[in-house]
């Protein structure tokens, strides 16, 4: 939310850890990490989700500060990764409650806005990632399509 007078908004939220090297109590290695992290994405475990059972679980605290790499990369680098991007699946899986919540509650006027909002977005993302070549040049969103992909 942004503020009443001061025309800026806040700045609450989690930070990163300032430190850059890794830190003394970590005990795994880079190999090790990396193997956890292969481990939960065979699981099918969404790459946010990994890092944290990887902070919560295990006591790595930044897998970049220990493998030199991000959890995305490794994961793409042994062809774990998803077709289409994990931000685009997440916004697929909403559309997909929300359109099913819709035909539930059909005088929902502010599902229904959010819902535009939402297909606009999903819209902007698809025409970023055609452009950057992560998704085909032809892919349109299509409802069905959407559904199809989030029930695999």
């Amino acid at each position: 939310m942004a503020r009443i007078y001061s025309g800026k908004k806040g700045r609450s939220g989690s930070k990163k850890p300032v430190t850059k090297v890794k830190p003394k109590w970590v005990k795994q290695t880079a190999e090790e990490v990396e193997k956890l992290i292969v481990d939960l994405a065979k699981s099918k475990y969404r790459s946010a989700y990994i890092g944290n059972i990887l902070r919560d679980r295990h006591g790595v605290p930044d897998s970049k500060l220990i493998t030199g790499k991000t959890v995305s990369r490794i994961i793409s680098e042994n062809n774990l990764y998803p077709d289409y991007p994990e931000d685009l699946l997440n916004l697929f899986k909403k559309v997909v409650t929300v359109k099913e919540h819709l035909n539930l509650n059909k005088s929902d006027k502010h599902t229904k806005r959010g819902l535009q909002n939402l297909e606009a977005k999903i819209r902007r993302l698809i025409k970023y990632y055609a452009g950057e070549g992560k998704i085909p040049k032809g892919f349109a969103y299509d409802y069905q399509k959407v559904k199809l992909l989030v029930q695999k």
